[in-house]
């Protein structure tokens, strides 16, 4: 497990997204933060996975921002480096978004992503 200090490449979490995860850990009752990760599939190529963090293993990078932590297996950096995590309200819908930097092409359901 690294802690991490944040610099131009690290994961980043908007205050939105951190309030956000704070709350859903809270009505959940328990938990460590947010898992992100990303997993080959998709109309263009990898799809972004969010799951509860129960545990925080040795290959984890741990990102802490607005008193939220997100946890990122390490093998995901390379495709996850400089995104930056928000939540946001557009109109009816809320939802967790992702501003990935290495993001080439985006499928028109928003689901999936090639770098």
């Amino acid at each position: 497990m690294s802690e991490t200090t944040l610099q131009t490449e690290d994961l980043r979490v908007t205050e939105a997204a951190a309030e956000r995860i704070k709350y859903q850990l809270e009505k959940r009752g328990h938990g460590l933060g947010l898992r992100v990760g990303v997993r080959k599939s998709g109309c263009s190529g990898y799809m972004y996975t969010m799951d509860y963090a129960d545990e925080i293993g040795e290959d984890d990078d741990v990102f802490e921002s607005h008193g939220a932590k997100v946890v990122v297996a390490h093998k995901h950096m390379s495709v996850l480096a400089g995104t930056t995590v928000d939540f946001r309200s557009e109109g009816l819908n809320r939802m967790f978004r992702f501003d990935n930097p290495h993001a080439k092409n985006a499928c028109g359901c928003g689901e999936s992503f090639m770098v």
